[in-house]
């Protein structure tokens, strides 16, 4: 008999009962890194848990749909899960660069706005106002396309390198009409007005979702978490899950469930889905 955690808050039980009840109504909205990929020092080395694929291509065909909400772009997020050509993952979405790109399964063609003119100024900007900064040996820029980010985690102190950066890079950003987003040892520099708390209540709302389940580890995952919070506030139940990490309490503190890291998402995932079957 499977036995799946139990949420620890009434909003986040009535979540999980509602998704269990109407499983077909029901979107389970997952982050990437930290929450179905374990987080590494060199980011193009993420790839998707093990058992992720899996445990989505089971679950994916009794619910009303799953969507991948990262801060990647959609194609980098669907090459390093192993999403593409999935039997059951036919109607997976994945919504990149925290919205302003998607990938459809079904289609297998990428969606997306037009750049911001400011990433292009900050990506030739960048390392050279790194060197006048002082930046820390070990920091690094990471390319995404639609952003840009700098790392810390190779850093001596990597704490400290990100303390150190964190005000000079939102002056940077602010300068060029971006926005900073921190993360894990990370400072991405972004464009304004899109991130997945506005990403997900979009594609709920497409969907017409009866209940919503998000999952995540970051503090980029703060958006959603409040999309959800206001869709129960309104009527639609939602659970919330954090993929835990002791670098991050911001999300453990409002999550009404905590799982200790992407293989216990995952096995969550796989339970979740044989209870819907009624294997468990």
């Amino acid at each position: 008999m499977v036995s799946l955690p139990h949420p620890t808050t009434s909003a986040g039980r009535d979540g999980l009962a509602a998704l269990l009840a109407r499983p077909e109504q029901a979107v389970v909205a997952l982050d990437f890194d930290g929450t179905l990929a374990e987080i590494v020092p060199d980011p193009e080395q993420a790839r998707a848990h093990p058992g992720a694929v899996a445990a989505l291509a089971a679950l994916a065909p009794r619910i009303a749909s799953i969507a991948v909400v990262t801060g990647r772009p959609a194609g980098v997020a669907v090459r390093y899960g192993g999403f593409a050509g999935v039997p059951g993952l036919e109607h997976l979405v994945v919504l990149g660069h925290y919205g302003a790109e998607r990938w459809d399964a079904v289609t297998g063609t990428v969606q997306a706005a037009a750049p911001h003119p400011g990433v292009a100024a900050v990506r030739a900007e960048l390392p050279g106002f790194l060197e006048r900064v002082g930046a820390w040996p070990g920091t690094w820029i990471e390319e995404k396309g639609r952003a840009v980010a700098v790392h810390t985690r190779r850093a001596t102190d990597p704490q400290g390198a990100f303390e150190a950066l964190r005000v000079p890079l939102a002056d940077l950003a602010a300068h060029h009409g971006l926005v900073l987003e921190p993360g894990r040892m990370v400072l991405e520099l972004r464009p304004p007005g899109m991130d997945k708390g506005v990403a997900l209540a979009e594609y709920v709302k497409e969907v017409g979702a009866g209940s919503v389940l998000y999952a995540g580890d970051d503090l980029g995952d703060l958006p959603a978490f409040a999309a959800v919070e206001k869709l129960r506030s309104n009527g639609t139940p939602g659970l919330l899950v954090c993929s835990g990490s002791a670098e991050v309490t911001e999300l453990s503190e409002r999550a009404d469930l905590s799982v200790p890291g992407p293989a216990a998402v995952v096995a969550f995932l796989t339970d979740l889905a044989r209870t819907i079957h009624g294997t468990g």
